[in-house]
């Protein structure tokens, strides 16, 4: 009984569910960082923290004054996109649409970052209103100036490349994004006002007769040129690595050399060569009709598979020493002792290679081999010097080897479709991206990270 008695008290149980709510009390935002939120800098200041205080106050007034002198109409105008139309014959100076949209974006990056000081004024509020609890003081403002210098260096590093990757990479790629979706190319640019049309660009270049088939086209042909280039580069440049670490292989510094000359030069320089190669005039043709032959078009009009195939092989050229070299270098880290015990299993040269050397090297190449996939993708150079400049039927302001990237130049920078072409070019930036988070997640240097070390 005695035990039983001893057992029965466990009432006090829920007492432990006390401190938690005292520590939650004690978390509660007090009335200094409730004046920060409603004021930045407020809170500091009945801290004591004047220079911080000050500074943070100050940080909201030059908000406010540029809100009220210019950013407040570049938010409007983000939205109106102008309302009076210039007319150089009255001497009407009317809105530029263009100007408007890039401002009013650069207004809504300022008034993110504005918020951002405002939240980092809160979290410095309650952070001293912790510090107080604990018995301790508000930090002066010559601790938090050294502190910039010490344990928050990074910030104090990190502010300027911050600002300058807002201005300069975040808000071209707004830009550009914001384009799509507006009317802003062919006939309607400033001096006219543009307008916001939404999702009609996208529904014209899927539907439009115009643009529909030749996106169709090349998006097909984008899809297949990616893949099959990044294939051959990769396991040409792979197959060339184990080739020339082979210990048969006499001379291998020399043999290495041809491919690193040709990735030292610059691609142009490879591309014009490559056409004129294959020009009339150029010695292939000159071989073919000497020996009796007609001369072949192998960039003409109508040479379409051809043309496409000298791409592959001239791209080949340019991309496979840098394969080479970085499978060689992670080829000198393999463990040999696999090797060497899949031999003595009876294992071929196929199976070693299947199963040892080509996953090490993928798991070590992945992420080379996406950015190889997404640069052939966005591939340029390669038809634009090979073939650039011709349209052909059947194709709208294209020709049967451009890519949704030159297509893009040609709508864009040649015939002023720059709503077309932002569209386009959103189309890429998704299809790429998709592409690429879906295998990189999927592959094992994202699943088995520890594998290999």
């Amino acid at each position: 009984m005695k035990n039983k008695k001893n057992k029965m008290p466990t009432k006090s149980m829920p007492n432990t569910c006390k401190p938690h709510k005292e520590k939650s009390g004690k978390d509660m935002p007090n009335s200094k960082v409730k004046a920060s939120m409603c004021l930045m800098g407020l809170g500091q200041l009945m801290y004591g923290q004047v220079g911080k205080g000050l500074l943070y106050l100050a940080v909201l007034a030059l908000g406010i004054a540029y809100f009220v002198f210019r950013g407040g109409a570049d938010l409007v105008g983000l939205f109106t996109l102008g309302t009076r139309e210039a007319d150089t014959w009255l001497g009407i100076t009317g809105d530029n649409s263009v100007v408007m949209l890039l401002m009013g974006i650069l207004a809504v990056i300022a008034l993110l970052l504005l918020l951002a000081v405002h939240v980092s004024n809160v979290r410095d509020a309650k952070e001293t209103q912790r510090l107080m609890e604990r018995g301790g003081r508000p930090a002066r403002f010559k601790e938090d100036a050294k502190q910039l210098l010490d344990r928050k260096f990074y910030k104090t590093v990190l502010f300027l490349p911050i600002l300058g990757v807002c201005v300069f990479n975040i808000l071209p790629i707004v830009f550009m994004i914001a384009i799509a979706f507006t009317n802003y190319g062919g006939s309607i640019v400033p001096p006219k006002l543009v307008d916001w049309v939404g999702l009609n660009n996208f529904v014209q270049i899927t539907t439009l007769s115009q643009f529909a088939p030749t996106f169709g086209r090349i998006l097909g042909w984008n899809l297949l040129w990616a893949v099959c280039s990044t294939a051959l580069n990769y396991f040409a440049g792979l197959g060339l690595a184990l080739l020339l670490n082979k210990d048969c292989v006499k001379g291998k510094v020399f043999w290495r050399s041809f491919p690193i000359l040709a990735y030292a030069v610059p691609g142009f320089i490879t591309l014009l060569g490559f056409k004129f190669m294959f020009s009339y005039g150029g010695p292939i043709n000159q071989l073919i009709t000497g020996a009796g032959h007609r001369a072949i078009g192998f960039l003409d009009i109508d040479a379409k598979w051809i043309a496409r195939l000298i791409g592959l092989g001239v791209n080949a050229w340019v991309s496979i020493p840098s394969i080479m070299l970085l499978a060689t270098g992670i080829l000198s880290n393999r463990d040999m002792t696999l090797m060497e015990a899949a031999k003595i299993d009876g294992a071929t040269p196929w199976q070693q290679f299947r199963r040892i050397t080509l996953p090490f090297v993928l798991f070590s190449t992945t992420p080379v081999l996406l950015g190889q996939f997404i640069g052939n993708f966005n591939n340029f150079g390669v038809f634009y010097f090979l073939r650039g400049g011709l349209y052909i039927d059947g194709y709208f302001l294209a020709s049967d080897t451009d890519l949704l990237i030159n297509w893009l130049y040609n709508l864009s920078i040649s015939n002023n479709y720059y709503n077309i072409g932002a569209a386009i070019s959103l189309v890429i930036f998704l299809i790429t991206s998709l592409i690429s988070l879906v295998i990189y997640t999927r592959s094992a240097s994202y699943k088995e990270e520890d594998t290999f070390r």
